[in-house]
């Protein structure tokens, strides 16, 4: 048995044990699937992890850089008590269409707010309108803008904000110093803000799954 079969059998046992049946999250990937979505949504251990870290940190305004056809956002969503905000940034329209109809079909319209555009574009918009500051940020998005969005994320953040970015390990590629990717270089440069930054105490942590290998990032503002 490959290492990769195994891993996902191990996913499979989790999800089933302890993270359970969800229909509104099992209709959002298969209305993901229907539109032609890449196939990149958080594993559900993975969304549920983001779903405690959220209830963890008591959030209650959160930011979410990446919908895709938000799989993860309801999984935030879901951690914010009555009266909580989850703003949420796609570049694709259509992507930001799936997620609306998903987010609604869960029963969180009321709660999620899809702003369409690039981030680097929403992101300037969000902190004019004085949206801020956010208790949780999760990025998931164009790996190349990581420490950008990072920088953001401070900028929109409070003591004792709680910042994720998933998919920092890269098949193990980030520890290559060498690496072309521009997805490599923007995680390192990342990482390479996050030591330097005196404001923030992180660390990341590898994963393997039905997702590969890969990881996550995991900080607090102070």
């Amino acid at each position: 048995m490959t290492n990769e079969r195994r891993w996902s059998e191990v996913d499979s046992y989790f999800a089933k044990t302890l993270v359970g049946s969800d229909p509104a999250l099992e209709a959002t990937l298969a209305a993901n699937a229907a539109a032609g979505l890449p196939s990149i949504d958080v594993s559900a251990p993975q969304g549920k992890l983001i779903h405690l870290l959220a209830r963890m940190s008591g959030a209650r305004n959160a930011l979410e850089i990446g919908t895709l056809g938000g799989y993860s956002t309801i999984w935030l969503a879901r951690a914010l008590p009555d009266g909580g905000r989850l703003i949420t940034l796609e570049v694709s329209a259509k992507h930001a269409d799936v997620a609306r109809r998903n987010v609604a079909r869960a029963g969180l319209g009321d709660k999620v707010e899809i702003r369409t555009g690039p981030a680097l574009e929403t992101l300037p918009k969000i902190e004019a309108d004085g949206l801020g500051p956010f208790d949780f940020v999760f990025i998931d998005a164009d790996k190349s803008n990581n420490a950008v969005y990072v920088e953001w994320a401070l900028r929109l953040s409070r003591p004792g904000t709680t910042i994720m970015v998933d998919n920092v390990v890269r098949e193990g590629e980030v520890a290559d110093a060498a690496s072309r990717s521009t997805d490599v270089v923007g995680v390192r440069r990342m990482f390479d803000l996050m030591a330097r930054e005196p404001r923030l105490s992180a660390t990341a942590i590898q994963t393997v799954g039905a997702k590969g290998w890969d990881g996550f990032a995991l900080a607090i503002v102070s």
